[in-house]
């Protein structure tokens, strides 16, 4: 197939697919007339480097997938290198959710010490209207 089909069938651009041959990660074949040619192996690597995308791999760190499944394993995850990645990743991950655990009990804390601040505050009968017109939360109500 050529490029144009292969980016419609793999959900990308014909220049991220050129970017990709740049790096490597794609082979640049040329048939008889000069236009890239593209076969469905290709198309199983662009879909293995989109999934690690999608999961937050940068595109160096396809590599090993994309490797592994041009030595012919049937799944670019079967190798030693592809298994290392994913030991990386998710090293990365947990230090991410540790992080983001720590700023949300500091993000809690704050939230019930202002609360009780303003309960103490404010008179009973007539709060003071504090409103923020800017925010919205992901559902686009204003908080």
């Amino acid at each position: 197939m050529r490029i144009g089909e292969l980016a419609e069938r793999a959900g990308v651009t014909t220049r991220a697919l050129r970017y990709y041959e740049t790096l490597g990660l794609l082979p640049a074949r040329r048939a008889g007339n000069g236009y890239r040619s593209y076969g469905e192996d290709d198309l199983r690597l662009l879909a293995q480097i989109r999934t690690l995308q999608d999961f937050g791999f940068g595109l160096e760190e396809t590599r090993p997938f994309v490797e592994c499944l041009r030595a012919g394993h049937p799944e670019g995850d079967s190798c030693p290198a592809s298994l290392d990645v994913y030991r990386h990743k998710l090293a990365e991950l947990d230090d991410v959710i540790a992080r983001l655990r720590e700023v949300r009990e500091q993000v809690g804390a704050q939230l019930a010490r202002a609360e009780v601040e303003a309960t103490a505050q404010a008179p009973e009968s007539s709060p003071p209207r504090c409103e923020y017109a800017g925010y919205q939360d992901n559902d686009g109500k204003r908080g």
